[in-house]
């Protein structure tokens, strides 16, 4: 396993609009690439699926392609066999460099605290008024990103979107990216084409990791990664780096022994995530969650099925609790084991 310096010396990934390539997603590629050059092109489009599948990587890419190719009836456009617009094109660079004027990315902020908002505000969404407003500053097209509507402060900035979305202005071109578009105002759902992208296979978070890491694909800690990521190259990036893993694997170890607890190694655990960033606490609770799945789906002892799921809903309570009122950590481990082992016994 690496150790937290090796962690650090990791490059971290590039963003989606600095990212020219696709793995695995080439049907939805040729949806967006045959609707485009239709001549009937849909004005909003619903990417969803599952995080960290290259939803947003997506997005940026067919927001290149159109900016660099306005004409949906061009030859260029004709003869494309994909999204892919070269890496040193001006579009590309400008984009990645968040230099074009007619592209417009809503996304999270950096509020008045420096940290990082939780949702993307009506006054982000705003924006979108005088942006469509106005010309297309090179007479193509005009795109709007955003990176993800799940993320939308509800309800203002979702109406706020909305009301652009009812009223589009010609040669406008909206990429919602949604990892659970369920959670969205059914009036913004049914005014977007759906494009539904799958996990990954294997072999593709494999190859999209190595290259936004620049490491190896036989480095082991990436190919454990890899195996865990259930399709995700966002998964499979986080855990790569080791320090994600060895968490994971004390934990699952921990979870071996109940319903005996080993309190000295709880009380290390609970230390470590009291200080820890959120990605640890994170894999923390992933893990204890795919544990009772597991048990859900393992036992058929209705008595201790019923326990599972008294102590899941339980657990979800208390994480819930935690994160909105900024509790400590350590409590919320020692009795997160205190219900798993109840739920473990016979």
């Amino acid at each position: 396993m690496n150790s937290a310096d090796d962690d650090a010396e990791r490059p971290e990934p590039p963003h989606p609009r600095e990212t020219n390539l696709l793995y695995g997603h080439a049907d939805a590629e040729r949806a967006l690439l045959d609707n485009y050059r239709s001549g009937r092109a849909a004005h909003a489009w619903l990417i969803c699926g599952p995080a960290g599948i290259g939803k947003a990587t997506l997005a940026y890419r067919m927001a290149r392609f159109v900016l660099a190719h306005p004409d949906p009836s061009a030859p260029a456009v004709r003869a494309a066999t994909s999204l892919a617009v070269a890496a040193d094109h001006p579009v590309t660079r400008r984009i990645a460099a968040q230099a074009h004027s007619d592209l417009l990315m809503l996304e999270r902020t950096v509020g008045d605290t420096g940290k990082l908002r939780t949702v993307i505000t009506v006054e982000e969404v705003r924006r979108t008024v005088s942006f469509f407003g106005s010309t297309a500053g090179e007479g193509g097209w005009r795109v709007c990103i955003v990176d993800t509507a799940d993320e939308l402060q509800y309800p203002q900035a979702s109406n706020a979107l909305l009301k652009v979305l009812e009223e589009p202005p010609p040669r406008s071109l909206f990429l919602l990216v949604s990892h659970e578009p369920a959670r969205l105002l059914p009036t913004i759902r049914s005014r977007c084409r759906r494009l539904t992208l799958r996990p990954l296979a294997n072999a593709d978070v494999m190859a999209a990791a190595a290259a936004a890491l620049d490491t190896p694909p036989a480095d082991l800690d990436l190919r454990k990664a890899v195996a865990l990521s259930e399709g995700s190259v966002a998964r499979a990036i986080a855990l790569s780096g080791g320090t994600l893993l060895d968490l994971r694997d004390r934990v699952l170890a921990l979870l071996a022994q109940l319903p005996a607890i080993d309190a000295r190694a709880l009380h290390l655990l609970g230390d470590g995530l009291e200080r820890s960033d959120d990605a640890l606490f994170g894999i923390f609770l992933e893990t204890v969650r795919d544990w009772l799945s597991g048990l859900l789906a393992r036992d058929n002892d209705r008595a201790r099925l019923a326990r599972v799921a008294e102590a899941w809903e339980r657990i979800n309570r208390a994480v819930a609790e935690v994160e909105t009122l900024n509790l400590e950590r350590k409590p919320l481990i020692f009795n997160t084991f205190g219900l798993l082992a109840d739920a473990a016994r016979g």
